[in-house]
């Protein structure tokens, strides 16, 4: 497992960082664009702190399907935003990483004193997903378009079959690996199968992210984090609308396997919703946010990828995270809290199993032992992707945001935020507060 060493540049904190509402697709296109979301999350967030926007060098997005009205969805969103056509913004694209990807980039740009401000931060509206032609329609569109005369495109016609009506769903493609030909939900069930997770063991996970979300919003702890949408109709989003406080195991143990039934133990109640949602932090190095009189919320100290098997990718967060705790002389219990994006429970409970493993962790980590257990009391404290959603291309952003919220209402000092990677990779990120 490869290691980098860890960068010795100016430090760089987070003076901010706001999110819109995690809202759930729901089989059809919902109110807001990738676009719209990112312009929402940034203008809240201008309005908390001008000084630190007004200040912003360079934008960077992370998105994992962008659309084609708006393929740099980040120089589109700054725009909009009102960042200014001097501020250049670039869009960056890691599949399930790239809310975390724009900010080590710019968290490097900073460290390396390329830059003193950065916005950076991640959107998707998988709800806007496009559907596609299949391959023999598009051929068919080309015949019938190059025909010449009358009677040619005539014929041209007669081939038509209704099948071809039939469009491709590009959101499943892009959620299945190519390379081994396996859905993210097809490699959580190998996970489950080699780890032995039980339905059991991942519902009753599922059951707990939902509970842990509902306390948080009776709680108003996200109430910072998560700012108001409004549709172009004047509806108001102001919660992440997947979350089921009502739901119970008897409801969970009903649900059939999604990916491999009738035998399988992933299921929709115990998977990461697909949901349309933004976030953004605001990046700066520690003497840019002092001559800007603003009090950081915490500090970026270091970041690690990683990458394995496509089967296996949701091991993901263990390869990547890992390294980290060597390289600062950590052990998982010195971490006050973690974040491990929910992509599955199955896949979740494969991590903390590998861990605890000691043959996995002396072949694949090169450790001596077991690396420990993540007590259950400091993982996803407020819910995670299970109860709140995925939205591809801003969960990174918003584990980093919620972990250095967390952190601050809690009293802690450190956490990481991790997450695995569609086509086999992961993303890890240590921060810690400033008290």
């Amino acid at each position: 497992m490869a290691q980098r060493t860890q960068s010795k540049g100016r430090r760089v904190v987070v003076i901010d960082g706001a999110r819109t509402p995690f809202l759930k697709a729901r089989g059809r296109p919902g109110p807001f664009s990738p676009v719209d979301l990112a312009v929402a999350a940034g203008q809240a967030l201008r309005l908390r702190q001008p000084d630190a926007m007004d200040a912003v060098g360079e934008v960077i997005l992370g998105c994992g399907a962008p659309t084609s009205e708006a393929p740099n969805t980040a120089r589109v969103a700054a725009l909009r935003m009102g960042m200014g056509e001097d501020v250049p913004a670039f869009s960056v694209q890691r599949n399930c990483g790239s809310g975390m990807q724009s900010i080590d980039t710019g968290y490097k740009y900073i460290a390396d004193g390329r830059a003193q401000v950065i916005l950076a931060g991640g959107t998707d509206a998988l709800s806007h997903a496009p559907l596609e032609l299949k391959r023999e329609t598009a051929k068919w569109l080309a015949e019938l378009r190059s025909a010449k005369s009358a009677q040619e495109r005539v014929k041209a016609a007669a081939e038509f079959r209704p099948r071809m009506a039939e469009p491709v769903i590009s959101l499943e493609k892009g959620l299945t690996d190519d390379l081994v030909g396996l859905g993210m939900g097809e490699t959580a069930e190998v996970l489950a199968h080699e780890w032995d997770i039980s339905r059991e063991a991942a519902d009753t996970y599922a059951l707990g992210s939902h509970k842990r979300l509902a306390r948080a919003q009776e709680e108003g702890w996200l109430d910072r984090e998560v700012v108001t949408l409004f549709s172009p109709d004047g509806e108001a989003f102001d919660h992440d609308d997947g979350v089921r406080p009502e739901t119970t195991m008897d409801k969970l143990r009903k649900l059939d396997p999604a990916f491999e039934p009738p035998y399988g133990q992933v299921t929709p109640g115990n998977s990461s919703q697909v949901t349309d949602g933004a976030a953004w932090v605001i990046l700066a190095s520690e003497e840019a946010a002092e001559k800007l009189g603003a009090e950081p919320l915490g500090m970026i100290e270091d970041s690690e990828w990683a990458a394995l098997d496509p089967t296996r990718m949701g091991l993901g967060p263990v390869l990547a995270a890992t390294p980290l705790l060597q390289r600062h002389g950590l052990d998982l219990g010195d971490l006050d809290l973690w974040e491990i994006n929910e992509a599955f429970a199955a896949q979740v409970l494969a991590c903390l199993a590998a861990w605890q493993d000691e043959d996995f962790c002396k072949d694949r980590l090169g450790l001596d032992a077991a690396h420990g257990e993540i007590e259950r009391g400091k993982l996803n404290v407020d819910g995670g992707a299970i109860s709140l959603g995925h939205p591809v291309g801003a969960s990174g952003t918003r584990i980093v945001l919620h972990a250095l919220n967390a952190l601050k209402r809690t009293g802690g000092k450190r956490a990481i935020a991790t997450e695995c990677i569609g086509g086999g990779q992961g993303g890890a990120m240590l921060v810690s507060s400033l008290q």
